[in-house]
């Protein structure tokens, strides 16, 4: 079972900037894609960005289109996320996903493998 291990998480204020990690505990070329999603306190979990290695694609949320940046290593060692110019309404806690398929998508429940989320606390 691949585990995601993130960090990078923390407390800022807004206009800064903050760079999430998220690597898996065990090399595996069944991972084609990864992403990043954000729970807010009584929300729903939403997708933020994803990343396909090959051709390194990226997809993005309107929200978040123009201020953050996923980008990944091309050993499949890691996934970034540079978070710029945050906001009090990027407040959640941020969550690293894989999937096995090549193709990237805002689904939850269409991801393999999640890890265990870290805090974004930006303050106004």
């Amino acid at each position: 079972q691949v585990q995601l291990l993130e960090s990078g998480g923390g407390l800022v204020q807004a206009g800064d900037s903050l760079r999430l990690s998220c690597a898996p505990s065990e090399r595996t070329v069944s991972i084609n894609n990864m992403g990043w999603f954000r729970q807010a306190s009584g929300k729903e979990r939403e997708f933020v960005a994803g990343f396909r290695w090959t051709g390194s694609i990226t997809e993005y949320a309107d929200s978040v289109k123009g201020r953050f940046t996923i980008s990944g290593d091309y050993a499949k060692t890691a996934v970034y996320l540079q978070m710029d110019n945050l906001k009090p309404e990027d407040t959640a806690v941020y969550y690293c996903a894989a999937r096995r398929s090549p193709i990237i998508t805002r689904t939850p429940l269409s991801y393999d493998y999640w890890g265990q989320g870290t805090q974004v606390t930006v303050s106004s």
